[in-house]
């Protein structure tokens, strides 16, 4: 029976869900659409599988898996048992999942058949491990198979129920800094997300949204918990392909998606050469980062004023929103200014711009930005003085650099770390792209900063052309200076055929310093 009080748990809005749209579908995969009485049975099946095997309340249960039916029934399960869930990147190197593994110290590992390889040469070294569930046909003598362990529990209301302050789940920090760090998310703080995000999506009941993002992701985690605030369907995709993407918004009907900016760029050419009828779609979030201005006029051109911005970060969810109405690459100079940022703070959140003192700057200066809201994180899992570092007051200490105009839109200029420092001027390699991309020549652009004997550090590019362009260095630097202060520039420009990626599509500046920087133990000059 759903309770009077206030949805405080992810929980109560499972059981909402199930209350009030037993019929309606909960999600769509590869054809087969699930309703919310559906999803209720397996995840039920589910929690009772885990129970057999040992987990109990604020217990982890970690999953090491492609998007699929098995990753949000594992989130639910969890959600309404109150059970910590730990999602694993798939894509990690087995050192890096042995630490994940290590650190959060489940009791039990889901894993698809794929990569049950991984989760074999592990076993020995995590004794605490009581359950490996296989999900796939290929199941592993030593691990129990998924759908034949649903088929055979007994569905029931789970016992043991969440508390607001519980932890959901651990999602963990790239680690592109060091060792990857765990991000507490607490049931109060995950609804307040769902709901906040939701409202400002305008997401309704009928929606649909397609989720492509890989689910150990906090962005594709933020759109399922609207979704589920609402009672919306996800179409889910188990990996992502721009001609896939395509195909499933048509043939499903999809009325809103969240996509990464490289993704919606890969979309607006797929949609050029083979058009498909996505005339359902009324709002594309995307997020990971701005779009560059000439990519986002084609989007526009394309889709029309549909898309929106998102901008937050693992630890606490949401920082701000550029909604589709600030989209308008035609419009004033202010108001083209405001396409590079990241909009203004979303429902429920502060932002502030503070100086090295910690005093907050005044409009137009750069400085660390900070964020506040109700889905920030308890803090880092095991690690206390880290946590104290990055919440202060209340406050998220981000390590973007940043300024806030009289409006409260926030531009961000890079990472703390990423900044270049060539003879004593900060340079924001975002300034670099943002000029790169004007040429009409650039598809991708991502700038660094190397070493350099005389100025410390110097502005190096790397840049992939379009299909059939034949601007050389000179011309583009040239370009470059007529753009941007002649200091800012870039030094050398390495033509290369794609960027590196991670796997929520951001640029790894990581692997591009990496050549340039080995061996000098620290990566500034």
């Amino acid at each position: 029976m759903i309770r009077s009080d206030p949805l405080s748990t992810l929980r109560d809005v499972f059981d909402r869900n199930l209350q009030l749209y037993p019929e309606r579908p909960a999600y769509i995969y590869e054809g087969r659409t699930v309703s919310f009485r559906t999803y209720a049975d397996r995840v039920h099946r589910l929690v009772a599988v885990l129970d057999a095997m040992g987990v109990r309340r604020q217990d982890r249960v970690a999953i090491l898996a492609q998007n699929g039916p098995a990753y949000v029934e594992a989130y639910a399960a969890c959600e309404v048992a109150g059970y910590i869930l730990v999602p694993v990147n798939y894509r990690l190197a087995a050192g890096e999942v042995d630490f994940i593994l290590g650190d959060s110290a489940p009791k039990v590992l889901l894993f698809d058949a794929e990569h049950a390889a991984i989760a074999e040469m592990l076993r020995p070294s995590h004794p605490g491990i009581g359950g490996y569930i296989c999900v796939g046909d290929a199941v592993p003598h030593w691990s129990t198979g998924y759908e034949q362990a649903l088929a055979t529990a007994t569905p029931s209301s789970p016992q043991s129920r969440p508390v607001a302050e519980d932890i959901a789940y651990l999602i963990y920090t790239s680690g592109t800094t060091g060792r990857p760090k765990g991000a507490m998310h607490d049931h109060r703080g995950q609804v307040a997300f769902g709901e906040i995000l939701a409202a400002e999506m305008g997401m309704r009941v009928d929606d649909r949204i397609l989720i492509v993002m890989p689910f150990y992701h906090i962005g594709a985690k933020c759109n399922q918990l609207a979704a589920g605030f609402r009672g919306a369907a996800m179409i889910l995709l188990r990996k992502y392909s721009a001609a896939d993407v395509a195909r499933e918004l048509e043939a499903n009907h999809a009325t809103l998606a969240h996509l990464a900016p490289l993704m919606v760029q890969e979309l607006v050419a797929e949609q050029q050469v083979s058009p498909r009828d996505h005339s359902a779609l009324r709002l594309v979030q995307y997020a990971s980062g701005p779009m560059p201005l000439e990519p986002l006029r084609r989007a526009l051109k394309v889709y029309g004023p549909i898309f929106m911005q998102v901008y937050g970060m693992t630890e606490t969810g949401l920082g701000t929103i550029l909604h589709p109405h600030d989209h308008r690459p035609e419009g004033s100079a202010a108001e083209r200014r405001r396409l590079l940022s990241a909009g203004q703070p979303s429902l429920h959140f502060a932002i502030r711009v503070v100086g090295e003192t910690g005093r907050d700057l005044p409009p137009g200066e750069t400085g660390e930005v900070l964020i506040s809201g109700p889905s920030l994180m308890q803090g880092y899992w095991r690690q206390p003085q880290a946590s104290a570092d990055a919440i202060r007051d209340g406050w998220m200490y981000t390590g973007d650099v940043g300024s806030l105009d009289e409006q409260r839109f926030l531009t961000i200029l890079d990472r703390k770390k990423d900044i270049i420092i060539s003879g004593g001027e900060n340079i924001y390699p975002r300034e670099v792209e943002e000029a790169l991309y004007a040429h009409d020549d650039v598809a991708e652009a991502a700038v660094i900063g190397v070493p350099d004997d005389r100025w410390g550090e110097a502005v190096k590019a790397f840049v992939v052309l379009h299909p059939g362009a034949a601007s050389d260095e000179a011309a583009l630097i040239e370009h470059c200076r007529r753009r941007i202060a002649s200091y800012k520039k870039p030094k050398s420009i390495e033509f290369i055929a794609e960027l590196p990626r991670l796997p929520n599509k951001k640029i790894d500046k990581k692997t591009l310093r990496a050549p340039f920087w080995s061996g000098r133990g620290r990566n500034v000059n």
